[in-house]
């Protein structure tokens, strides 16, 4: 089989960045296989590849899955994401994303597969000590989200020296902004994410809450690192090929390697959409960091990836052309 037609499972790929990861991959001419539980996910944003319903935790399901769409490559990003929940129920975020994930690597030492790309997070760096943030910094995580994150990345490691996976472990900073094509945009329900509730700020007028103006930074508010989310797809393609070129598994950050403050997020919606996007100050919210960035270079130089769209304004055009569409059918 050529590299042309190679089946890839798409765990999650129902979800916001799973789909848009399903999209470059039916660029590249792979054929995305999407296993999601439509939870979190949805039906619509399924458009590249064949479709199956199921639960990350069914390995059976998965070994059918693999042999009868003759997968040969795995994208993970099969999860629940949410911090705030994470804490308040850790034991639905232990066992949907570190046993659901074990059941994968199951299914695939099962069938033969030995390529996996998963979706980490800069979640398990905690409260950084400095900024940009490297792969060699301390791992702390300071939520179960970010904890589960970090045992898969450790589970990767060992089933991949005892059974021969090779992986790339992608942790990516904060995904944002939509398909420059129209066809996906970022729908959760609830929305936690700064840019979209940011729009809709922007389309009702309702306030978009920031959490703490008295953090050491440029205006008080806090720095984050954004990352279209179409770049994102294009390094989870690039650490494919990597991998199915014979790359050594490699745990690599994923960021535009700058920061932006709340405030200028805000700021520049407002000059992208031409209307007010009202907010208020709240109170902080309890282990939010001053500042993260991501150092990149890792990335750059092993994927020979660059972030193409990853200023702040082309984010924010994408996802107010999104989300200002009149007639969006996002079907629930």
């Amino acid at each position: 089989m050529s590299q042309r037609s190679k089946h890839v499972l798409v765990t999650g790929g129902a979800g916001y960045i799973g789909s848009h990861a399903a999209k470059a991959l039916a660029a590249k001419g792979f054929v995305p296989v999407v296993y999601d539980n439509l939870i979190y996910g949805h039906r619509w944003a399924v458009q590249w590849g064949p479709f199956v319903e199921g639960d990350i935790r069914d390995r059976a399901k998965l070994i059918s899955t693999v042999r009868d769409h003759e997968i040969e490559a795995i994208m993970h990003f099969a999860a629940f994401t949410y911090v705030g929940e994470s804490v308040a129920r850790p034991e639905r975020y232990f066992n949907n994303n570190v046993i659901g994930s074990l059941a994968l690597f199951d299914a695939a030492i099962e069938t033969g597969v030995r390529h996996v790309v998963f979706s980490s997070s800069a979640a398990i760096y905690g409260i950084p000590d400095r900024a940009p943030i490297s792969e060699e910094a301390p791992q702390s995580p300071i939520n179960p989200y970010g904890e589960t994150k970090l045992i898969v990345e450790r589970a990767l490691h060992w089933y991949g020296a005892a059974h021969g996976i090779t992986w790339t472990a992608l942790r990516y900073f904060n995904a944002a902004g939509a398909d420059p094509g129209g066809q996906l945009g970022e729908d959760h329900l609830p929305e936690a994410h700064l840019i979209p509730l940011v729009m809709q700020a922007v389309l009702t007028g309702k306030a978009v809450d920031v959490y703490g103006s008295d953090y050491p930074t440029r205006d008080g508010t806090c720095v984050r690192d954004y990352i279209h989310v179409t770049d994102l797809a294009d390094a989870h393609v690039a650490a494919l090929e990597y991998l199915l070129n014979g790359g050594a598994s490699v745990a690599l950050n994923l960021g535009a390697g700058r920061g932006y403050t709340v405030l200028e997020v805000i700021q520049t919606a407002q000059a992208v959409t031409g209307r007010e996007a009202p907010y208020r100050i709240v109170e902080r919210r309890l282990g939010d960091p001053d500042v993260l960035i991501a150092d990149p270079g890792r990335a750059e130089r092993i994927l020979s990836w660059r972030p193409q769209r990853s200023t702040l304004e082309s984010i924010v055009a994408s996802a107010w052309a999104w989300h200002a569409q009149p007639a969006k059918a996002t079907p629930r």
